[in-house]
């Protein structure tokens, strides 16, 4: 099977996709030395989501498909987990403060999510500057009995401003590893989520994510979402 190197770009959100040279195995069959048949190789997925309005959550699924190519689903908007009010979203406006909640997840062919990064930037500005501004991190990850499955090697995240800003770039990291039912070596899976964030003083931003996947399998897909308030 030849070797290939594919660079696609697709949809509105700016979505790319770069396969490393890898060979991949034909429908239905082994590929030697992997761990599981259909493996698609290593993959990168990234891309930007549109500003949602205050209160209301965007969100997108892509998916690895039956061929190993990328497959861009519709970008969806929807009230946010904890509806406000207009009255209380024209207040916090009003105070100059923001805050902004993002989701970059990695769920399997069966809907179960393998690792997770999430953030939650606030801001407050006044006067066309950023008066203060904190960002923090946390990650989901899925276990299996018998202390096996995905975990945590490594999750950073810093914002380069914090206090009287022109405009504060946020970003967090996250890489996990994987041991388990499906790889008892823990070589073979490996999923690191990057999260960026520009935090503007006229209470705008912009959310931009990727994901790096060692090894890839038939169904994956990659789940993201951006929240204001």
């Amino acid at each position: 099977m030849n070797k290939r190197l594919a660079s696609v770009v697709l949809g509105v959100s700016g979505l790319l996709l770069a396969t490393a040279p890898a060979a991949v195995a034909a429908p239905g069959a082994q590929a030697a030395g992997t761990p599981g048949a259909r493996d698609c190789g290593a993959v990168t997925l990234t891309g930007s989501l549109p500003v949602p309005p205050a209160g209301q959550t965007v969100r997108q699924s892509v998916t690895i498909g039956e061929d190993c190519a990328v497959h861009e689903g519709p970008v969806v908007y929807a009230p946010a987990a904890a509806p406000k009010t207009f009255k209380t979203l024209a207040a916090t406006a009003a105070a100059g403060s923001r805050k902004v909640t993002s989701a970059n997840e990695m769920y399997d062919c069966c809907n179960i999510r393998m690792s997770g990064l999430y953030t939650t930037s606030t801001w407050t500005a006044a006067d066309g500057r950023i008066s203060s501004a904190a960002t923090t991190a946390t990650q989901g990850f899925n276990r299996e009995p018998w202390d096996a499955g995905w975990s945590v090697k490594s999750a950073t995240n810093s914002d380069d401003c914090t206090t009287d800003c022109a405009v504060v770039n946020s970003q967090a990291h996250a890489d996990f590893s994987y041991k388990g039912i499906f790889d008892t070596t823990g070589d073979w899976y490996d999923n690191t989520h990057h999260t960026y964030l520009t935090l503007n003083p006229d209470l705008t931003y912009s959310c931009t994510f990727d994901v790096q996947l060692r090894h890839t399998f038939l169904g994956w897909n990659w789940q993201r979402s951006c929240q204001a308030a």
